[in-house]
Order: structure tokens, then C-alpha cells, then sequence
């Protein structure tokens, strides 16, 4: 009964360790900028893919959302924060739909299983990251309105580094798998 009690324990403290570090993580991802044509790229999208493939829906959930709270709370997480505002003013304006995407494509990562060839990655990464811009897109259009370019605006410039993200995901995505075995 203890050592059941005992594993339980440290299985709860390992979770929150994790939750805690991936939105470390994440807030890293968001502050480096990598030049990249034709908008710099973060590593954002790349961080909440690796935590659902690797810790599955309920750590990567888990984490996304503390990322999304100290965000909403008013640290500086965010990709442009503190320069163009911190807290809920910042988390309502143009990028909220990305960052209730990041939700959705966590939860899809975590589909990803160690059974699935490399197409079958690819495609299920494909469709993850599409709803970061699903719901970017949709809140864009609602916020500054659909007559504007919200396609070209809010998807084109960060395709090629979206693609690049998610076909080194496909290739590494076996090993970070692995991951879910320590939790």
C-alpha cells in the first residue's frame, strides 16, 4: 500500500515538474527569433507539437494552458510581450486564435503513435498545426474584419516555416515518443 502511495506520489510530482519545465520551454520559444523569409520564426508551434507527442494530450494540455494563464496573468510569455502589452489586453488582440490553437494542435499531436510510418506523421502534424491557424485565422477576421487580406495577413507568411517545423518533427517523432514511457 505505501509503495503504491509512494509511486503515485512521485508520478504526480514528476507530472507538475514537466508542466512546470514545458512552459519554461514554450516561453523560451516564443522569444527567440529565427530570421527566417518572410517573417521571422519562433519555435512555438515546434514546442507544443513536441509536448503532445511526447507526453501525450493530458501533460501537454496541462502545460499549454499554464503557458496560456501566466500569460493571461500578466508575465511576459508571449512572443511580443511586454513590448506590445502584457496580460488579458495582450492575450485578446490579433494572436489569440493562434494561442487557443496551440490547445487543439496538442491534443492532435498526441495522436501520433510509434505504429505510424512517416506519412501518417506528416499528415496528422499537418492537420494539428492547421488549426493553430484555423482558429488564428478566425479570430483575426472577426477582430480586424473578413474584407481584410486575413489569408495573407495571418497564414501565408509562416507556411515555409511551418512546414520546415513539422517535417523535422515527422523524422524525429519515433524518438520523442519515448518520452510518454517516463511519465
Amino acid at each position: 500500500m505505501e509503495l503504491t502511495k509512494l509511486n503515485l506520489q512521485s508520478k504526480v510530482i514528476r507530472s507538475l515538474l514537466i508542466i512546470v519545465l514545458g512552459s519554461i520551454a514554450l516561453m523560451i520559444s516564443a522569444k527567440i527569433k529565427i530570421p527566417f523569409y518572410p517573417v521571422p520564426m519562433t519555435m512555438q508551434t515546434f514546442v507544443v507539437m513536441f509536448l503532445g507527442l511526447s507526453f501525450g494530450y493530458k501533460i501537454g494540455l496541462a502545460t499549454v494552458s499554464l503557458y496560456l494563464f501566466e500569460g493571461i496573468i500578466g508575465l511576459p510569455v508571449f512572443s511580443n510581450s511586454p513590448e506590445r502589452g502584457i496580460g488579458l489586453v495582450y492575450f485578446t488582440g490579433p494572436t489569440m486564435g493562434y494561442l487557443i490553437g496551440f490547445l487543439s494542435a496538442c491534443y492532435l499531436a498526441s495522436f501520433v503513435n510509434s505504429k505510424d510510418n512517416l506519412l501518417k506523421i506528416l499528415i496528422k502534424l499537418i492537420i494539428a498545426v492547421s488549426t493553430i491557424y484555423l482558429f488564428g485565422v478566425i479570430w483575426l477576421g472577426t477582430l480586424i474584419g473578413w474584407e481584410k487580406p486575413i489569408y495573407s495577413l495571418g497564414v501565408a507568411p509562416f507556411l515555409l516555416a511551418e512546414l520546415f517545423k513539422i517535417l523535422l518533427l515527422t523524422l524525429i517523432a519515433k524518438k520523442i515518443i519515448k518520452f510518454r514511457n517516463f511519465i
